[in-house]
C-alpha cells in the first residue's frame, strides 16, 4: 500500500470524484493508472483504492491524498508522465495494509482566499468590516450542528477551528476539522463575509446554528468554489517523503500559472484604468 499526494488546479474540473461524462481529477488519475497498467480498463479503481476527499467543481487542492495498493515502482516522477499539467503527484509512503485514505484521515485543512477590500471598489462591492468580520468567526468557530449549511442530512455535528489573517485586499482564511460536510466550508465564509460586509446581523449566525431549519431568503448560498484549496490532510503516524524532482516540477508548473494569472491582471488593469 502506498499513498499519495496530489496538487491540482481544480478550476477546469467538474470535482474530484469520478462522474459520468465529464472531466473529473479522480477520472484523470484513474486513466493514468490505467495507462501505466497500474489498473485495467473497464470502471474499476485499484485494488483498496480511496481519497481523502471530494472537493467540488473549481476548488483546488495542495494535499489531496490517494492510496492504494501500488507497485513499488510507481514513483509520484513516474505518476506524472501520464498525467496532465494542471494534476502533479509530489509526495508519497508507503503504508500499512488496511490503511484508508478517507476514513483514516485525523484532520482535514481548507484554505479560503477571499476578496474582501475594506473600502467600495469600482464594482459597488461593500467594504468588509474585519471586526465584525471576527465576531462572525469567532460565533462560527466550535462544536455545532452546521444543519443548516449543508444539504447532508446525517453527520452535520463537526467541530471546526477558524483562524484568519488579512493579507491586502484578501482575508486568508483557515478552516480545520476532522472532516467537513458537503459545501460548509464555503458556506461557513459565505455567512461570515454576509455579516462583515453588514448584508446580515450578526443574529443570523444564531439562526443558522440554530435547530430549526433555515431555508429560502434565510438560507445561506455558498462562496464561490474556485478561491478554496485543501491544504492539508493529516494522518496518525504517516510522514509523507517529498519526491524533489516531482515537486519542482509542480512548482514549475503552478509558478506558471501564476505568471499567467499576474500577466492577465496587468491587461485588465490596463483596459480598466484607461475607461
Amino acid at each position: 500500500m502506498r499513498a499519495y499526494r496530489v496538487a491540482y488546479d481544480g478550476r477546469p474540473y467538474h470535482g474530484f470524484q469520478r462522474q459520468p461524462d465529464v472531466d473529473t481529477v479522480e477520472g484523470r488519475l484513474r486513466s493514468a493508472l490505467v495507462r501505466l497498467g497500474v489498473c485495467e480498463r473497464g470502471d474499476g479503481l485499484p485494488e483498496c483504492y480511496a481519497a481523502a476527499g471530494r472537493t467540488d467543481a473549481g476548488v483546488s487542492a495542495r494535499a489531496q491524498t490517494v492510496a492504494f495498493d501500488a507497485p513499488a515502482w510507481l514513483s509520484p516522477a513516474a505518476f506524472n508522465g501520464e498525467l496532465p499539467d494542471d494534476i502533479r503527484v509530489w509526495a508519497s509512503v508507503d503504508v500499512s495494509e488496511g490503511f484508508h485514505a478517507t476514513h483514516d484521515a485525523t484532520e482535514r485543512t481548507y484554505t479560503y482566499y477571499l476578496y474582501a477590500p475594506t473600502d467600495a471598489d469600482r464594482l459597488g462591492r461593500e467594504p468588509v468590516n474585519d471586526e465584525r468580520w471576527g465576531e462572525a468567526v469567532d460565533a462560527l468557530a466550535g462544536s455545532h450542528d452546521f444543519h443548516n449549511l449543508t444539504s447532508d442530512d446525517t453527520g452535520t455535528e463537526r467541530t471546526v477551528d477558524i483562524d484568519w489573517t488579512r493579507d491586502g485586499q484578501f482575508l486568508v482564511v483557515r478552516l480545520t476539522a476532522g472532516g467537513f460536510c458537503r459545501q460548509l466550508v464555503r458556506r461557513l465564509v459565505s455567512l461570515a463575509a454576509a455579516v462583515a460586509d453588514g448584508s446580515a446581523q450578526l443574529s443570523k449566525v444564531d439562526r443558522i446554528l440554530s435547530p430549526e431549519s433555515a431555508s429560502g431568503p434565510d438560507g445561506v448560498p455558498p462562496a464561490p468554489p474556485e478561491p478554496l484549496v485543501l491544504t492539508d490532510v493529516r494522518y496518525p503516524n504517516v510522514t509523507f517523503s517529498r519526491d524533489e524532482d516531482a515537486a519542482a516540477d509542480a512548482r514549475a508548473v503552478f509558478e506558471h500559472r501564476r505568471t499567467e494569472a499576474r500577466t492577465t491582471a496587468r491587461v485588465a488593469d490596463h483596459i480598466t484604468d484607461g475607461l
